[in-house]
């Protein structure tokens, strides 16, 4: 008896780590980047992106449509990665809004310290 607790414990103490962390809905205002080259750079919010070879013409676009993540800039700098649908097909519905403010509402998780909100849709709030 005292052996079986011990496995059912075990195995109740290994499966909420290994868990994914529990969803909370929020609803999140910003500008949408490009996570990587923003990390990068800081100025980097725009379409166009310093890069260490040169300024280049619509980076976060290029980045978009090859799928790599974009993200949601916080006017308190909180960054945002966005999922969910809005992210499908290689950030297809996110293409037209980079550098745009959003609004999205969705489900939030925080992985290794990472903020992500994966979502269907945007409200436009300006460009």
């Amino acid at each position: 008896m005292r052996s079986i607790l011990g496995g059912v414990t075990a195995a109740a103490f290994i499966l909420a780590l290994g868990a994914p962390a529990i969803a909370k809905t929020e609803t999140v205002k910003g500008k949408i980047v490009d996570e990587a080259c923003y990390k990068m750079d800081k100025t980097n919010t725009g379409k166009d992106h310093k890069m260490p070879k040169g300024d280049t013409t619509d980076c976060a676009i290029g980045c978009a449509k090859a799928g790599r993540p974009m993200a949601i800039l916080t006017d308190d700098g909180k960054v945002y990665e966005l999922g969910g649908g809005l992210a499908a097909e290689k950030n297809a519905k996110l293409i037209a809004h980079i550098s745009h403010t959003v609004e999205v509402t969705g489900d939030v998780t925080e992985k290794d310290g990472k903020m992500i909100i994966a979502a269907d849709s945007l409200k436009m709030i300006s460009r």
